[in-house]
């Protein structure tokens, strides 16, 4: 069956980044990180891989620093846990949200979808900091679920669109991440109108080509 999904237009091969939309994937590795802009705030970055491509299809290296060492064989990418950063805040109605119990919230969530709940309240830890670095070790190659990857467009330096990826929320209409096996599944069905945040005021570039003079690029880091 012929088809065009995940292709670019310049090389026509299967690009080495995963897109938005229903993907299947695994976990490489997650990390907590302090947002840029507010040390206080915090993202959990899942590094995450498709299921293996096959055909004429080249992942990024696994280590940068080796040309000659082995390949991601399936599309990667760095996920959000969530649209926006862990934060204390509270809210108009009075309401506290505490940043630790939503990022506990989190891992409860992802350890039930991936099986690992026994797992994850066998964790002890004296700081989120810690208590991330053990999930790492849980969750890392613990096998493949099903995911609704929604995605946030920027423009890079030469000005082309990019997304930045992230799971939408859980609720009453569906969850972002399944188990394959799941039962009844509830998982959310992508579409681009709920789940792209489209960049405001686009501009038209004329070129020659669909894809950067240095597409080639660096490989992605994971």
């Amino acid at each position: 069956m012929l088809s065009t999904k995940n292709m670019t237009a310049g090389s026509g091969k299967v690009k080495p980044v995963m897109d938005a939309g229903n993907q299947v994937i695994k976990i490489n590795s997650l990390s907590l990180d302090k947002t840029p802009y507010d040390a206080e705030k915090f993202n959990i970055t899942l590094n995450v891989e498709t299921e293996p491509i096959d055909g004429e299809f080249e992942g990024f290296l696994k280590d940068t620093a080796n040309p000659n060492g082995p390949r991601y064989s399936g599309q990667v990418g760095r996920i959000r846990f969530t649209p926006y950063p862990y934060a204390n805040t509270t809210l108009d109605n009075g309401r506290e949200i505490k940043r630790e119990d939503e990022i506990l919230k989190s891992m409860v969530f992802l350890a039930e979808v991936l099986d690992k709940r026994t797992e994850l309240d066998n964790i002890q830890a004296n700081t989120i900091e810690e208590f991330i670095a053990s999930c790492n070790k849980i969750f890392s190659n613990s096998g493949y679920f099903n995911a609704c990857v929604a995605g946030r467009e920027w423009e890079n330096k030469e000005g082309y669109t990019n997304l930045d990826l992230f799971l939408p929320r859980l609720s009453r209409t569906g969850v972002p991440l399944e188990a394959l096996n799941a039962e009844k599944s509830r998982l959310l069905t992508f579409s681009k109108a709920d789940h792209i945040v489209e960049l405001k005021n686009k501009k038209t570039q004329s070129t020659q080509s669909f894809e950067p003079a240095n597409a080639v690029g660096d490989d992605f880091d994971l």
